[in-house]
C-alpha cells in the first residue's frame, strides 16, 4: 500500500473546498439574477390577433355644441378606402354635434408621415380650432411600421403642444388589413370618436382663450360673468 504525502491530502481538501465555494457562488449568482432582472414579456400568439391588439373600452362624451367650432381634417391617401371611411365617421359625429359644414376644411397628404408637417401649417394659419389628421398604418415584414408610427405620434403631439391648437390622434396602427377595416366601419368606426373628441377639444381651447364656446367652462376655464353674445361665425370657406 502506497502512502501519500501529508501535503497531498491537504491539497486535495483545498481543491474540494474550492469546488464547494464555487458552486455556492454560482448558485447565489443565479438567485440574484432571477430576483434583479425583469421577467421576459409574454409573447402573444399571432393566431388570435383580435385578442392581442383589441382596443379596450370606449369613451363617453357629453352633449357637445360645435356650431361655432372650426375643424381641419387632413387625410393621408395611403390606404385610401379605410381613410375615407374614417373621415365619414368623423363627419357623422360633426353633424351630431351641430358643426357647420362651411366650418370644416379638408386637405390631403400622400401618407401618414406627412401629417405632422401639414398639421403644423394648418395650426399656424390660425383658421381652425382643432385639427383631425387621419391616416392608416398597417404592419408589414420590416420595421417600417414601428419607425413611422413612433415618428407620426411624436410629431402630431408636438404640433399641439407647440402651437396650442389641439391635434387629435386619428391614425390607425393595425397589425393587418382586417383590423383596419374592423376599426373603420360600423359601430366601431374610430372616426366617430375622433370627431367628437375634436369638437370637445376645440371647445376646451376656445373656453381657455376666451373665444366662442367659453360658456362651456371646460376644466374651469372661462368667465361666468361674461354674458356677451358670441361672435358670428364666418361665412367664408376656411382654408390654408
Amino acid at each position: 500500500k502506497v502512502s501519500l504525502h501529508p501535503h497531498t491530502h491537504t491539497h486535495q481538501r483545498s481543491l474540494a473546498n474550492f469546488g464547494n465555494r464555487s458552486l455556492m457562488l454560482l448558485a447565489s449568482s443565479l438567485i440574484c439574477t432571477a430576483l434583479v432582472l425583469p421577467k421576459a414579456p409574454y409573447i402573444y400568439s399571432t393566431s388570435s390577433p383580435a385578442k392581442c391588439f383589441r382596443m379596450a373600452g370606449g369613451v363617453d362624451f357629453p352633449d357637445l355644441d360645435g356650431s361655432e367650432v372650426r375643424i381641419g381634417i387632413i387625410k393621408a391617401r395611403w390606404h385610401e378606402e379605410v381613410g375615407d371611411s374614417l373621415v365619414a365617421g368623423a363627419k357623422a359625429a360633426f353633424t351630431e354635434c351641430k358643426v357647420q359644414e362651411n366650418n370644416i376644411v379638408e386637405s390631403e397628404v400622400p401618407g401618414a408621415f406627412e401629417l405632422p408637417l401639414a398639421a403644423r401649417y394648418l395650426a399656424l394659419s390660425g383658421t381652425v380650432d382643432v385639427i383631425l389628421p387621419v391616416g392608416v398604418l398597417i404592419k408589414g415584414d420590416t420595421t417600417h411600421f414601428e419607425v413611422i408610427s413612433e415618428s407620426v405620434t411624436s410629431g402630431l403631439m408636438n404640433v399641439g403642444l407647440q402651437t396650442g391648437v389641439p391635434v387629435i390622434f386619428g391614425v390607425l396602427t393595425c397589425m393587418n388589413n382586417k383590423q383596419a377595416v374592423d376599426r373603420s366601419t360600423g359601430k366601431d368606426n374610430h372616426g366617430i370618436q375622433w370627431g367628437k373628441a375634436a369638437v370637445e377639444m376645440a371647445l376646451l381651447r376656445n373656453s381657455a382663450l376666451g373665444g366662442p364656446g367659453k360658456k362651456q367652462l371646460f376644466f374651469g376655464f372661462g368667465n361666468t360673468n361674461d354674458e356677451k353674445a358670441p361672435s358670428k361665425k364666418s361665412t367664408t370657406k376656411i382654408g390654408f
